[in-house]
């Protein structure tokens, strides 16, 4: 300070805050979360599920079909049919890591099931193929 009250521009420049660390740190923590977060494709449509006593958690990474009264698969809010599952399975689960589950509906027909997970096992043969439950 050269006159008492009155600030030089050197004053001014030591006096000034630097956040771009902490704005750098926060977007690196964003990107982290937003990678590491996961994320349930639902299948799109309700389904009245059979009641098991055997019933089990299964984790949350998982593909989920549902299967409906009329036989219509669905995936993701949209109608893909049986034939649909194969190249959604090979796209996004080849190797098999995640489990798929099938939401079928008490009334849909058993063929139609029996199709469904056919297809999952040919597009991923590692994979396990889950039929969703109700806990009684």
């Amino acid at each position: 300070m050269s006159k008492r009250g009155t600030l030089t521009d050197n004053d001014a420049d030591i006096s000034d805050i630097n956040i771009s660390p902490m704005i750098d740190m926060v977007f690196i923590l964003l990107i982290f979360f937003i990678v590491t977060t996961v994320f349930v494709e639902e299948p799109g449509v309700e389904v009245n599920r059979e009641y098991a006593n055997t019933a089990a958690q299964i984790e949350k990474n998982s593909l989920l079909f549902a299967l409906t009264p009329d036989g219509s698969v669905y995936y993701g809010g949209n109608d893909i049919g049986v034939v649909g599952v194969r190249g959604i399975v090979r796209r996004i689960n080849p190797e098999g890591a995640m489990p798929i589950i099938i939401q079928a509906d008490r009334g849909s027909p058993a063929h139609v099931l029996v199709r469904v997970i056919d297809e999952a096992k040919l597009a991923s043969p590692a994979a396990r193929v889950n039929i969703s439950t109700q806990h009684q």
